[in-house]
Parts: structure tokens; C-alpha cells; sequence
């Protein structure tokens, strides 16, 4: 059974409103009509279709801005625009602002039922997609960290065994594997989960700050210390105390935290008292500790104390099965934020982000897509949505760089040899129109002489 759509009808000529409507109807679909943009944009408010067809030229708003001001208010909303044979240019420039797709004036039924069956089937395979991409996403997620990789699972069996035991822990990866999201996950995980969790960069202040920061100190203890002010290892007392970037640590810090974990007591800056506190340590470092061991940066005994258990994190390049989850959680989390209907990814986009290498592993991947949501005119994110100048700047090698050239000139080829038809040039390539368009832009193709062909 074939699924039926709920169509808007836009154009300022009585009897083509009706002709669609009528025919539209007799298949099935349920059709609503406007005479000009101002009246649609106010259906579309109210009635959410999922399909518009509006009219290139119209008096007051044309269809070029009735398009524009649709993607604003209902990002899930496809446009087909309607345009005589003459006008072939300026649907073209609908297509770049987003349209799905064009019917030429007069236009032939069967082809406009078709373009609608086949935009109806996208419709519905993306939501099935956006519908299996949050099944999966609960399936595979622990405390906020998305995983469905086997290193990333053994990552979870450990948390969920060293969170039940008091066991100091040094969670060991590069920069932006989620260190901190560990930490957090096995203090909820623990009997200390309702107490404090405090977190503390070790390479963020100077030694002389830090020593403060962890410890607290007296009033009157050094310039500037004008009230007394209690340490981290107070604040956290009875909770658990995160410890990032400990290879950063200092020979003096280090001595006051062995301290800490062997006496479970220590004495504030200026102070004379011995305070005693039920803190557990969790660290963290991007760091080879053992190394630095070796090379006498850091003490032996002090590792040894920290690393009880030991958690590495691997690097994002290292569980590719993760990516596409954690790709559609943080487009979720930025779309919600920035309030736009931004949904999922197109083939394209999804492959290059499988592709590159993700040097600063979920960090970057984060950011990257928080951009693209913010800077995305469709609901789907497409390559060009990406930084993908500098991500492939960045992270590709000579022979990815190659194969990019190769696309490029392949892509001029094929529409040379159609000469200029999109439609047939998207068919050949295997990709939609939309797609095409997007790749001839960020190829910076003459796409200008190239239309006039048509």
C-alpha cells in the first residue's frame, strides 16, 4: 500500500490550484491550497505538510522566497517548484536554496506523481532511519558515553565492575576520547553516586595555584589569600575527585598527593591542622606516565598508588562503529539546542565522517557537528555542511587528496557529457540532484556555464 502525503498547493492561477488539487486527490493524497505565499506560510504553521508545490513566479512573494522562508519555519517540509520552460535557470537557483525538485510548465501527470511517490518513499525512509538511529542509540548507550564498538563494550564491563569498589583509577587516551565522561559514569555508577563529583585540570593553573586549588588554604597564608578557602579534597569529601592531566603535575603536588592517598589526610596551605577526608581519586592523562617514570618526571610510587586499575580509551579512528552513533546523538543534542529541524546525514556526509581520522577523536567530532547543524539550510546535513576544508587540511593524506581530484573531474566529465543536465548527470553518478549540486559547489565547478547548456 502506498503512502499518502499531505500536499500544499501554491500558485496565484485558480484553475491550476484546482487541476492539482482534484488530480492530487484522486490518488489519494490529502491537498491543501493557497493563492500566494503569505496564506501558505500561514497553513504550513498550522498544518505542517509534509509536501509543498508552489509556483516559481507569483506576485508579492515569489516561490524563490516562499522557499526560503518554508526551510526557516518547517525544515522537514520538501518543496517542488513549478516553472515554465523558460525559467529553467531560476529553478536551478531554487534547487541550490533547497528545493527537491522542479516540474516544468506544462507538466505531465505521470512524471509529477512519480517525483511526489519517489519524495514520499524519502520521507518515510528517513524517519525509519532517524527512528533505528534512536533505537540504537539507547541500545548502545551507558552514562552518556555512546558505544557499540567491542573495545568501547569492554570499556563498560570494566566501569561497571571497578564503580562498585573504591579502587583509585587512571583512565589512560588521547586528548578528546572522553576521559572526564569515564570518570563521571564510574562515580554514578558507585556507592558514592549521591555525594560530590569535582573535577580538576592539573595542567590548567601553575603550580602555586594548584597546590591551593586541591588543598585549600589559610587565611593569610600569601598575598591575596584574604578569607580561608577549602581545597577540592574538601569539596569532594566522601564524593570522588577527577584529577585530568596528572602527567602535568608538579614533584611538590605530587608529594602532597601521595600524602592524600596513603594517609587519607592533608594540611591546607598556611595550615597546621591535619584534615582527614574519604576522597576517591580517579585520574586521568594523554600522557605515557611510564615514561615519565622512567625519565624521573614522575614519582614510581605515586603511579603505582593511581594506577590501581587502568582504563584506556581508544581513539575515535579505532572504533568506527561508534561514529555514526555518536554522530546522530550530538546533531540530536545541537538541534534541540539551536532549535532547528535538522534530522540526519546524507550518504556523502556519513561516509566522510567514517572516512577521516578524527585526530581530535569525539572532541573534534562534536564540534564539527555542532557547527554544521548551526550553519545546515536543509534537514539533512550534507558534506559541504562539514569543515571540510579544514578537516581534510588537517587529516587527509596525499592519496585521499588525489582521490578528491578524481571525483572533481569526474563529476565535470559526467555533466559535460549530458550537457549540463543535472537530472541525468545525478543518475549516471548515482547520487540525488541536491547532492550533485552541493559537490559541484564545493568543487567550484563552472555550474553557471554549465546550466546555460540546458
Amino acid at each position: 500500500m502506498k503512502r499518502r502525503a499531505k500536499v500544499l498547493v501554491v500558485d496565484d492561477e485558480a484553475i491550476v490550484r484546482e487541476s492539482l488539487c482534484d488530480w492530487l486527490s484522486d490518488i489519494g493524497h490529502q491537498v491543501l491550497t493557497a493563492e500566494n505565499g503569505p496564506k501558505a506560510l500561514k497553513i504550513i504553521q498550522k498544518e505542517e505538510p509534509s509536501i509543498v508545490i508552489a509556483d516559481l513566479v507569483m506576485p508579492g512573494m515569489d516561490g524563490i522566497e516562499l522557499l526560503k522562508r518554508i526551510r526557516e519555519i518547517s525544515p522537514r517540509t520538501e518543496v517542488i517548484v513549478v516553472t515554465a520552460y523558460g525559467s529553467i535557470p531560476t529553478a536551478i537557483t531554487a534547487m541550490r536554496e533547497g528545493a527537491y525538485d522542479y516540474i516544468e510548465k506544462p507538466f505531465c501527470p505521470e512524471r509529477a506523481e512519480l517525483l511526489i511517490e519517489k519524495l514520499v518513499e524519502h520521507q518515510q525512509l528517513l524517519e525509519e532511519n532517524i527512528t533505528l538511529q534512536h533505537r540504537l542509540e539507547e541500545r548502545y548507550r551507558f552514562e552518556n558515553i555512546i558505544a557499540k564498538s567491542p573495545r568501547m563494550q569492554q570499556v563498560i564491563e570494566i566501569i561497571k565492575v571497578v564503580a562498585k569498589s573504591n579502587a583509585t583509577v587512571l583512565i589512560t587516551g588521547e586528548t578528546g576520547t572522553g576521559k572526564e565522561l569515564v570518570a563521571q559514569a564510574i562515580h554514578s555508577q558507585g556507592h558514592r553516586r549521591g555525594k560530590p563529583f569535582v573535577a580538576v585540570s592539573c595542567a590548567a593553573l601553575p603550580e602555586s595555584l594548584l597546590e591551593s586549588e586541591l588543598f585549600g588554604h589559610e587565611k593569610g597564608s600569601f598575598t591575596g589569600a584574604y578569607a580561608q578557602k577549602k581545597g577540592k579534597f574538601e569539596v569532594a569529601n566522601r564524593g570522588t575527585l577527577f584529577l585530568d592531566e596528572i602527567g602535568e603535575m608538579s614533584a611538590n603536588i605530587q608529594v602532597h598527593l601521595l600524602r592524600v592517598l596513603e594517609e587519607k589526610e592533608f594540611t591546607r596551605v598556611g595550615g597546621n591542622e591535619p584534615i582527614k577526608v574519604d576522597v576517591r581519586v580517579i585520574s586521568a592523562t594523554n600522557r605515557d606516565v611510564k615514561q615519565a617514570v622512567a625519565r624521573g618526571q614522575f614519582r614510581e610510587d605515586l603511579y603505582y598508588r593511581l594506577n590501581v586499575v587502568n582504563i584506556e580509551l581508544p581513539p575515535l579512528r579505532e572504533r568506527k562503529e561508534d561514529i555514526p552513533l555518536l554522530a546522530q546523538h550530538f546533531l540530536k543534542k545541537f538541534a534541540l539546542e539551536n532549535n532547528k529541524e535538522v534530522t540526519g546525514f546524507s550518504p556523502e556526509a556519513t561516509d566522510f565522517l567514517l572516512k577521516y581520522d578524527w585526530p581530535g577523536n569525539v572532541r573534534e567530532m562534536e564540534n564539527a557537528i555542532e557547527r554544521a547543524v548551526i550553519l545546515a539550510q536543509n534537514p539533512i546535513i550534507e558534506v559541504t555542511d562539514l569543515p571540510q576544508s579544514e578537516l581534510v587540511s588537517a587529516g587527509s593524506t596525499p592519496a585521499e587528496r588525489n582521490l578528491k581530484q578524481v571525483e572533481k573531474d569526474h563529476i565535470l566529465n559526467v555533466l559535460t557529457e549530458t550537457g549540463g543536465n543535472y537530472t541525468e548527470a545525478a543518475r549516471i553518478l548515482g547520487v540525488s540532484r541536491m547532492t550533485l549540486y552541493n559537490k559541484a559547489k564545493a568543487y567550484k565547478l563552472n555550474v553557471k556555464k554549465i546550466d546555460n547548456r540546458q
